[in-house]
């Protein structure tokens, strides 16, 4: 994933969002089989591709054996199997599902067919949401992975292509691949706040700068960062009626309760899931509007039995 990251953020390369598909998909089935994997045990079975033993008289037995492939080595299963395993056990959400296989339809279509330049940036945007997910799923499975080691966040800097396309330029080929995608953000479920399938760009230039920007200082050694109002509303953007609704669909046994209530006491206290917003900063007196970070999910789920 990280060599898929490095040949997108290239100033000048012809093939970046087909090799980007090509490593990313790549990186997502050596992932998912590993996790199969753990979760079986590390029986390699688990990700074999198997087939009947033959009997002598040439029927088949109830034991299996690994198909080779030409070499002689065992076939391990396709990454579409993979995701179909893993979701019928409820361990990945749909909207990490189709986020997936959006990246495998470009990664067929890159390795067939080249691919049009007309969608640089739907693509990307589909690479933002790879990329967010990529890294909520380790977070989620608790794999020993440190992510503070990595800089996952250079993606966005690498879109610097102002060309314009008309829609008359979108090839059959390349409006097949864009209904595709519509169609997965249409069946796409809205209580899942972990994954996304594609995830906006929206970039503006403008007259102000970034020094008019709201300073935050997390920890006496970290980085500081400045954020706008509007950065503030995408860090935090779960009121507290929105909380109770998602979780009522996330959680078996979720109830607006005391302890619900104790617990969004608690979270108040970390920064980095509440934010109080006020109208007028300088009035004490001012309660203000409670928001929060989609982060508080991962807090959630060590109290509520998900769905």
């Amino acid at each position: 994933m990280l060599s898929a990251i490095e040949i997108y953020n290239k100033p000048n390369f012809a093939y970046r969002e087909e090799t980007f598909a090509i490593l990313a998909v790549n990186a997502w089935e050596l992932l998912l089989k590993a996790y199969i994997l753990k979760i079986n045990k590390y029986n390699l079975n688990s990700i074999y591709f198997l087939e009947p033993v033959k009997k002598k008289d040439g029927q088949n037995s109830t034991r299996k054996k690994p198909v080779l492939n030409n070499i002689g080595n065992p076939k391990t299963i396709s990454i579409s199997d993979a995701l179909i395993r893993l979701s019928n056990q409820k361990k990945i959400s749909k909207n990490l599902v189709d986020s997936i296989e959006s990246i495998i339809e470009l990664r067929d279509n890159a390795v067939h067919f080249i691919n049009e330049k007309s969608m640089v940036k739907e693509i990307q945007e589909l690479g933002f949401a790879c990329i967010k997910n990529y890294m909520s799923i380790i977070r989620k499975w608790y794999l020993e992975i440190d992510l503070s080691d990595y800089n996952f966040y250079l993606m966005p800097l690498a879109y610097v292509d102002s060309k314009v396309y008309a829609d008359t330029v979108i090839t059959s080929e390349s409006q097949n691949y864009i209904d595709f995608i519509k169609s997965k953000l249409e069946e796409k479920d809205e209580t899942d706040e972990e994954f996304d399938i594609a995830i906006s760009i929206d970039i503006s230039f403008n007259k102000t700068n970034s020094f008019e920007g709201l300073g935050f200082v997390y920890h006496k050694d970290g980085v500081k960062i400045n954020l706008s109002e509007e950065d503030i509303k995408l860090r935090f953007p779960l009121t507290h009626n929105k909380i109770i609704n998602s979780a009522k669909s996330r959680y078996s046994n979720f109830k607006a309760d005391s302890s619900f209530r104790s617990l969004i006491k608690e979270v108040k206290k970390n920064p980095h899931l509440h934010y109080l917003r006020k109208l007028d900063t300088d009035n004490t007196k001012e309660k203000g509007k409670p928001f929060y970070s989609s982060n508080i999910w991962q807090v959630f789920d060590e109290h509520y039995n998900k769905k």
